[in-house]
Parts: structure tokens; sequence; C-alpha cells
């Protein structure tokens, strides 16, 4: 799958409210009210992941969970990275 380029990139985070392009990467944070409220987010996020055999790199500080996801084979953002940060969006508005 090829790397988007720049403009590919910001055209389709557009549609991506909150996610940003740095370091050959998209990413975005979220934060919750309650530890538990964004652990739950991550179980839900790994099962999407798995399912599609392309796993963001997930950080948790306490009630923020910021989501980065890049193509290391390709070396930067595909068409992955942009399906996967849409199903993180949708697992996100599931749990609001």
């Amino acid at each position: 799958m090829a790397r988007l380029d720049g403009q590919q990139i910001a055209r389709e985070l557009q549609s991506l409210p909150g996610w940003e392009f740095k370091d050959n990467a998209i990413s975005k944070l979220y934060r919750f009210e309650e530890f538990m409220d964004g652990i739950k987010l991550v179980d839900r996020v790994a099962q999407i992941a798995d399912a599609a055999d392309h796993h963001p790199d997930i950080h948790i500080n306490y009630t923020r969970v910021t989501f980065v996801c890049s193509t290391h084979s390709e070396g930067g953002v595909t068409e992955k990275d942009i399906r996967l940060a849409r199903d993180i969006e949708a697992a996100a508005s599931r749990s609001s």
C-alpha cells in the first residue's frame, strides 16, 4: 500500500477532527472523566485493530489516551492508517 503525501493526508484529516499529522504518523489525544473509560476505548480499538491486522501505537496516561497510526513498512501514513483512524473515531463515538 502506497504512502500518502502531505496534501493527501491533509485532505483526509479534514474529516477527522482532532487528528494531526507529525513525525510520519497521524495521532489524536482522547480525554476521559475516568481511567476505566479510556481503557474501555483501548479495548474496543484493540479488537478492531486486531481484526484489521493493523495496530496503532497506544499511549495511556491516566485519563488521557493517544492513538498513533503509521504504516511502518511504508515509512509513513497510508490508507490503512486513515481507515483505522476512522474506526477509532467510530469506536470513540460509541463510548460517549
